[in-house]
């Protein structure tokens, strides 16, 4: 062998020990994406900025994305329910565990609470809220179902994110959860470009307007703002046109027509809401209930003041920046 053939072997070899050290030296983190193939509410928002944030580390992690990719967005049955059963009872029992142990995961972070078996790697778990339990009537049977099953996994998990302290102190109060792991972690409202100055070319508001955003179920309250902007007209003092962002479920049209100067403008891209926020006198947000409230911090890191009832976990999330209706 010559000096040079040697050479080459024994660099060949140490390079290789190098990229193994390397990756032992790395955090193995198994993110568990699935909301971003189920809702395009703050979860999936939520989901994305933890990729990004992540992935900004550079080589101090790693991240293996863990879920069935197949998006599940609008309601026509029975294919929503033939994908949601798919993805939580079969993909979940059946390949969910191989993908984990492929990542070779030093931990594993659900960003929801789990329909996956507990993994072998240490268990962090994301706690929106507490709404299935609180508000039972919110949900269908089987969600009720599913909700509180999930819940229940919770009690094997290492670390307990949870949104807001209000979510914190319910989860000690409703779930068997030590409050030893359970850890705040307040959500951010950043965003990744600067808005344009002239209205997006694919999007027509009114001069003025109110903006309301958010998933349009029954929590989320309308039903208090439509009541509001009727009696205004009757009394001759009409409000601002208001701007709806968010997918509108199948029962919202059986309420009847929106009031005048309603826009449904549906799901919007981050430019379009961004421009949005910049330009909205202001967010109107009667939620009855959050774990959080993105929309909020989202509205005022672009300097869009916020209305929203004192309740839950608003008033730790807005502190004295919103006007408490």
């Amino acid at each position: 062998m010559t000096a040079g053939a040697g050479q080459h072997n024994f660099d060949v070899a140490s390079a290789k020990r190098r990229r193994h050290d390397r990756r032992q030296a790395m955090l193995q983190v198994a993110l568990d994406t699935h909301p971003l193939y189920t809702t395009r509410a703050g979860a999936a928002r939520y989901v994305r900025g933890l990729l990004e944030g992540l992935r900004g580390l550079g080589d101090d992690v790693a991240v293996t994305e863990i879920a069935w990719p197949v998006g599940n967005f609008d309601y026509a049955q029975p294919r929503r329910a033939w994908r949601t059963f798919y993805r939580e009872f079969w993909w979940a029992r059946r390949h969910a565990g191989a993908a984990i142990r492929a990542a070779g995961a030093d931990v594993v972070h659900f960003t929801a609470p789990p329909f996956i078996p507990r993994p072998a790697a240490p268990e962090v778990v994301t706690l929106y809220d507490l709404a299935v339990l609180r508000f039972p009537e919110r949900f269908r049977a089987w969600q009720r179902r599913s909700g509180i099953h999930r819940l229940r996994r919770l009690a094997g998990a290492d670390r307990v994110i949870c949104l807001s302290r209000f979510t914190a102190d319910e989860a000690t109060q409703l779930l068997p959860l030590d409050a030893s792991r359970l850890v705040v972690v307040h959500l951010g409202g950043a965003w990744r470009e600067e808005d344009a100055t002239a209205a997006p070319a694919d999007f027509a508001a009114p001069p003025e307007f109110l903006l309301f955003v958010g998933s349009l179920e029954p929590g989320k309250n309308l039903a208090l703002l439509r009541t509001i902007y009727v009696r205004a007209a009757e009394r001759g003092a009409p409000l601002p046109p208001l701007v709806i962002v968010g997918a509108r479920w199948a029962g919202v049209p059986s309420e009847g027509p929106p009031p005048a100067g309603w826009t449904y403008a549906g799901h919007q891209s981050d430019t379009v809401l961004r421009w949005l926020y910049r330009h909205a006198r202001a967010l109107v947000f009667p939620s009855r209930y959050e774990g959080f409230g993105l929309p909020v911090v989202e509205a005022m890191s672009l300097g869009c003041p916020v209305i929203c009832g004192p309740v839950a976990s608003l008033p730790e999330v807005a502190g004295d920046a919103a006007c408490f209706a």
